[in-house]
């Protein structure tokens, strides 16, 4: 069979040369490692593979794989979905089978079943054998029912990896290649996808073959573990790094919480290499289990959090901390100003301010949703986009909000603070990712800034972010439409309204593993 495997990490080509900069060097990197898998595990199967990853490279996504593909395997996250969609509109009238996965099917299924023949929410070798040999009948949101714990190898995925990370052939300083040492969370942040996945060790051997492939064969290039949580199992996972030698061990980077990078640990860190971390500090006022400090909140927590920082940052040269503005725990300026001093305080650390984002499956989303806090009407592409307000929040009226979001990223955007980061003794590729990366949050500022002046001048405007009424404004249509393209004409006015889940009445761990066809239980299809 001839099949296509797309990641799609854009919806749109750049517009400015800063956001071109930024998708060229940075955004392309993001790649995730299931598509790369499907595309070894149908190798091995004997078919045709073509693997492609779209950043806003093209102006036409569909012309990165070949014509006439008799199966075709979409991952995307949520921002993306509309070109997304719109793809599998294309493909579905070439009689292409279309199967998407990733976050935002596992989040959204229901949403994705409009359009894709097959919605994969767990994923797994026998259940992608099992869609090309035909075993299911779309259309069906389908699961293996486990985690992914069996990886094809670094040096498999390699022709992948080339093609998604590479420049001609090559890997560049900002190149990165990704790798797994575990799979779930032992935290049960009430907004993320793994909630209930329990946490799970991978293989040792197989990440120390990775480890030993890339310290012969690309030792230079940058390795970033996907990992929800890096080093719960800290002693055996390090023991892995610290077979390969020395003078060959790759830079890696890792998401972890700052509870689980003591100080004591840090040394074994910085010794194998280990040049960023990216803890989540989260809400000054929640999720301070996370961030190993107790029960202290507030400027407490802040004191801290900074102190830990500090002490990272004589380990490890690369620092991101990852907040979330606007729980249900924040109120008034406090949450806006002890971000503001983290930001002055350490200009070294790269902060992101997120939303709180009701994903579904998440308990998050279960409780806006028994609430009726969700803007049901505002199509999914604007969710995870900072610039776009998706919930009523319960201590913020939106025009607060959209001050608080505007002060922060003005924030970490300054010229002044700019100019401090490049004062700093951190890398300079981190140094310059940063200055990329503060140019492109200033074009969000202009979008938060535009969206809080309709809010002021627009009663009708203002009314849809209330909860006052289920139309969808203009500027959100005319926006959808822009972003799209020559695409948009695909998905109708009608179609942008999302399909969303039903709340989750039990733990999907005690859920029972179903594939289902337009909300009808089908057949069992148990993991093997």
């Amino acid at each position: 069979m001839k099949v296509g495997v797309m990641e799609l990490l854009q919806e749109k080509p750049a517009e400015s040369w800063s956001y071109r900069l930024y998708h060229a060097q940075f955004s392309k990197q993001f790649v995730s490692i299931t598509p790369q898998a499907i595309a070894v595990w149908c190798r091995r199967a004997g078919h045709q593979v073509h693997y492609a990853t779209y950043y806003g490279q093209a102006a036409d996504p569909k012309s990165l794989l070949p014509d006439d593909l008799d199966v075709v395997f979409i991952g995307t996250y949520t921002p993306y979905c509309g070109l997304a969609y719109a793809l599998a509109k294309l493909y579905r009238r070439e009689k292409t089978l279309t199967v998407i996965g990733g976050p935002h099917a596992k989040s959204f299924p229901e949403d994705c079943l409009r359009y894709f023949d097959l919605v994969v929410k767990e994923c797994d070798r026998t259940l992608v054998e099992d869609i090309l040999k035909g075993r299911f009948d779309p259309p069906a949101v389908i699961s293996s029912g486990k985690p992914l714990t069996e990886i094809p190898s670094v040096e498999e995925r390699m022709p992948d990896i080339i093609r998604a990370s590479f420049s001609r052939g090559k890997p560049t300083r900002m190149s990165i290649i990704h790798l797994l040492s575990s799979v779930g969370c032992p935290y049960t942040c009430n907004f993320c996808l793994d909630w209930d996945n329990s946490y799970v060790p991978l293989s040792g051997d197989a990440l120390k073959e990775d480890l030993t492939f890339l310290s012969k064969n690309y030792p230079k290039v940058f390795v970033w573990f996907a990992d929800p949580n890096f080093g719960v199992n800290f002693d055996d996972t390090l023991s892995v790094f610290e077979q390969i030698p020395e003078s060959r061990r790759n830079p890696y980077m890792i998401e972890s919480s700052l509870s689980v990078l003591k100080e004591s640990r840090l040394n074994r860190l910085r010794d194998t290499n280990c040049v960023y971390v990216a803890p989540g500090v989260e809400s000054w006022a929640a999720y301070s289990n996370k961030a190993g400090v107790g029960k202290k909140t507030g400027r407490d927590k802040l004191q801290q959090v900074i102190e830990h920082f500090k002490i990272m940052g004589e380990y490890i040269p690369g620092m991101q901390a990852n907040f979330i503005f606007g729980t249900d725990a924040d109120q008034g300026e406090a949450p806006v100003e002890l971000t503001r001093e983290f930001i002055r305080s350490l200009p070294e650390v790269w902060p992101t301010v997120n939303m709180p984002i009701p994903i579904g499956g998440t308990p998050l989303y279960d409780s806006y949703d028994s609430e009726g806090r969700i803007l049901k009407s505002m199509p999914l592409p604007f969710y995870f986009k900072f610039s776009y307000l998706t919930v009523r929040m319960k201590n913020y009226s939106p025009v607060e909000y959209y001050d608080g979001l505007i002060a922060l990223n003005r924030e970490l955007s300054s010229t002044r603070m700019m100019a401090r980061r490049m004062a700093t003794r951190t890398p300079l590729a981190s140094r310059l990712v940063q200055i990329a990366r503060a140019l492109a949050v200033r074009k969000d500022i202009e979008d938060m800034q535009r969206v809080r002046d309709l809010l002021v001048a627009d009663a009708g405007f203002r009314g849809f972010f209330e909860g006052r009424t289920q139309e969808l404004p203009d500027f959100f249509h005319n926006l959808y439409e822009k972003n799209l393209g020559p695409y948009a004409e695909l998905i109708p006015r009608n179609e942008r309204i999302p399909v969303f889940p039903e709340p989750e009445k039990v733990s999907k761990k005690d859920s029972p593993v179903l594939l289902t066809s337009l909300g009808r239980v089908n057949v069992e299809h148990a993991p093997r």
